[in-house]
């Protein structure tokens, strides 16, 4: 019995324990599903949203430029900033939407169509007009296109083709529909997660804005900014354009910036691609501008944008503020610079108007330290015929300096004196008698003036013998002289001639941190040719090697690269000061002259009489002068190869090319001059150009030396000074 009761309660027991585990799982069902329901109703759009989260566009802006500055500090190349509209175009955006955005901002502000090509208005007309465009292809041709025969490209040409004027003229006649196609057109023209300039400018004009530039005005700008919830992709912004203080001063030197329509250069795309740019990124496209691009450029401001799969933004976070570029400080005195650019725009127009020199139409002015190998002023100017209006007109050709060449007479003499020294053909004092040459079969080759008879190697440099020089380049090239017989000259001459010349910076490239430089043109290898090179009448030089070959001479043999660029400096600090310095650039040595220091103070004795010496050439303009210069004139036989070099027919007019150069103080020199007047005048005489400038340019250079010292000399104390 015992046993039979205890199997009763047993089963008692056990239906207890499974209703206490169906009451455990009940109340657990019951809270997962409390639990789902606060999800779904709760958090379910927020977890709807990040399921559509597909991907991070990081998005990119640009940055202005670095600053330039002339050698005082004094600002030449600036940012002025301005109001900007943007658009930016995601990877889903449709023509559609862009379209739909561009009306409703075509309503907030105004936008010049400006010249909209053919095909453009017909895609716009195609996009507002589907219905009358897909009536325009036959049920035929539909039905091809349903079997597949016709594919959507053949479609849209059929399209295109049968677009009228008239249906294009329903566009352009009307004002408004022509403001929503140009800002539809800049919308489309951009890269997407690349922001696009839709309109930008100064608030006000300034006299370096051009006629077509758009302004900006205060109103769009707020309005475009009140509605930006309802302009998907559209943004206001600070924009900037690029300003010249000193107006054309130097202008073709310190280069050009593409604009936002324009992008990266085609033929250097895929080297800007290569290094982060975005295709429509602003980039310096020539001389100071591109050369240190990777100094000016900034880094640019980085928003990351978290996108749905409809590509509509969720979250924007900034990655990057960026940082403005880098300023550069160049070696260039601006100062200066003007006021040498003002003395070769006086001669050259007064050389114009005289009628004395009628071809005359540049000049070129280069000043340097001779010890550093900076550039202080690269001066240059052009006389042209406007085409509209006939006129003459001048202007900036800095960059001739350095990319053109030309004759250049006896200027070079120096050069010919020590290669006659390195070849062991003269030594110091060495002389030669001076009179006309005759050599069989070749006209009469003398010097300028008659009567020079027996001279040595500083009176050659000093009265400007050509025969002198003849006798060291026949010399040079294995030959010999006799009246009247022919003169056998070996070609390997030339090589001597040129190697030697090289070493002093005439024929060879500068250095110069710009692209572009010319090394000049050699003559090809005639024997009797050998002798014109000596006197520089063969080669071609440009302002630039005469400005490195005089300052070889003038620091007593090293040929030193020339450099326009100083320093680089982190953006200034407070827009008022420069800031910290990142590098200073060091004078770069390219060779010595491994020649002896005796032949170098030869020619400085010889160059020093030039404008001393009682039989000068340059005498009569530089002796008086008080700091103490030296250097040589050059007058070269050329031909005319100007802008009007068309209207002579196949044979230019002969014309005289004059030289100079020049270093001061003789004794110490601390500036160096080369001085080019192409095309001077025609015949044997004219007027003196280059010393007429070379002597202005100096004075200039000291008298502004003189203003300087006293500028920054410390004011004393009235109340101590006794």
């Amino acid at each position: 019995m015992k046993s039979l009761k205890q199997k009763k309660k047993k089963k008692r027991y056990v239906p207890l324990r499974l209703n206490l585990l169906f009451l455990g799982v009940f109340v657990l069902f019951s809270m997962l599903i409390v639990r789902l329901g606060i999800v779904q109703i709760v958090y379910g759009n927020d977890f709807k949203r990040e399921v559509e989260r597909t991907e991070d566009v990081t998005v990119k802006y640009p940055v202005p430029r670095g600053k330039m500055y002339d050698r005082n500090k004094n600002i030449i190349v600036d940012n002025t900033p301005l109001n900007a509209i943007i658009y930016t175009k995601y990877q889903n955006t449709k023509p559609e939407e862009m379209l739909e955005t561009a009306r409703k901002l075509a309503k907030l502000i105004d936008k010049r169509p400006g010249k909209i090509p053919e095909w453009e208005l017909i895609d716009y007309w195609l996009l507002n007009n589907k219905i009358e465009a897909n009536a325009k292809i036959t049920k035929k041709e539909w039905d091809l296109y349903d079997e597949k025969k016709l594919k959507d490209k053949d479609i849209y040409r059929l399209q295109v083709e049968r677009v009228t004027k008239a249906e294009l003229e329903s566009i352009t006649s009307d004002k408004a529909e022509m403001e929503v196609l140009a800002i539809y057109r800049k919308f489309k023209a951009g890269y997407a997660q690349s922001p696009q300039i839709v309109k930008s400018g100064r608030n006000q004009k300034s006299p370096e804005d051009d006629n077509d530039a758009e302004i900006v005005t205060d109103k769009e700008f707020a309005a475009v900014s009140e509605n930006l919830e309802d302009l998907p992709g559209v943004d206001t912004t600070t924009d900037w354009k690029r300003k010249h203080v000193f107006g054309d001063t130097l202008r073709s030197i310190l280069g050009n910036v593409s604009d936002d329509e324009k992008g990266l250069p085609k033929q250097r795309l895929d080297y800007y691609m290569s290094r982060g740019y975005s295709r429509n990124d602003r980039v310096g496209t020539s001389y100071i501008e591109q050369q240190y691009e990777d100094i000016l450029r900034g880094q640019k401001a980085q928003v990351k944008n978290e996108t749905d799969k409809k590509g509509t933004i969720i979250e924007t976070k900034l990655v990057s503020e960026g940082k403005r570029g880098k300023d550069i400080v160049l070696t260039i005195d601006m100062d200066l610079q003007r006021v040498v650019e003002k003395i070769i725009e006086d001669e050259l127009w007064a050389g114009k108007r005289s009628g004395s020199s009628p071809l005359l139409d540049r000049a070129f002015v280069v000043l340097t330290n001779p010890h550093t190998g900076e550039i202080l002023t690269m001066a240059g100017k052009k006389i042209e015929r406007n085409k509209d209006t006939g006129k003459y007109e001048m202007g900036d050709y800095a960059l001739g300096t350095f990319t053109t060449s030309y004759n250049v007479g006896s200027a070079v003499k120096g050069a010919t004196i020590y290669t006659g020294f390195k070849e062991g053909v003269i030594k110091p004092g060495s002389s030669f008698y001076d009179a006309p040459m005759l050599i069989k079969g070749t006209d009469e080759k003398s010097s300028w003036r008659a009567g020079i008879g027996w001279t040595d190697n500083i009176r050659a440099l000093e009265l400007s013998s050509n025969v002198y020089m003849f006798q060291v380049a026949i010399k040079v090239g294995g030959g010999y002289y006799e009246p009247n017989q022919p003169l056998s000259i070996n070609l390997d001459g030339f090589n001597k001639m040129r190697s030697s010349f090289g070493q002093l910076g005439l024929g060879t490239r500068t250095g110069i941190d710009l692209p572009g430089e010319s090394a000049g043109f050699p003559g090809p290898l005639e024997g009797g040719k050998l002798l014109d090179l000596a006197i520089g009448q063969y080669d071609t030089y440009t302002p630039m090697q005469l400005a490195q070959y005089v300052s070889t001479i003038a620091n007593g043999g090293k040929r030193v690269q020339l450099h326009i660029l100083k320093e680089i400096r982190e953006p200034e600090l407070d827009n008022k000061e420069l800031g910290p310095l990142i590098k200073e650039f060091q004078p770069k040595v390219l060779n010595k002259l491994d020649g002896s220091q005796v032949w170098i103070d030869q020619i400085h004795k010889g160059f020093w009489r030039v404008m001393h010496g009682s039989e000068g050439t340059a005498t009569r303009t530089f002796s008086k002068a008080a700091y103490n210069p030296a250097g040589k004139t050059g007058t070269a036989e050329s031909f005319y190869d100007g802008f009007e070099r068309k209207n002579f027919g196949k044979i230019p007019p002969a014309v005289m090319n004059l030289s100079l150069v020049s270093y001061a103080p003789a004794d110490k020199p601390e500036v160096a001059m080369a001085v080019v007047v192409p095309w001077a005048y025609s015949g044997s005489r004219g007027p003196g150009y280059n010393s007429t400038i070379g002597k202005k340019v100096l004075d200039a250079y000291f008298e502004h030396k003189e203003k300087r010292q006293k500028e920054n000399e410390p004011v004393e104390n009235s109340a101590t000074t006794p």
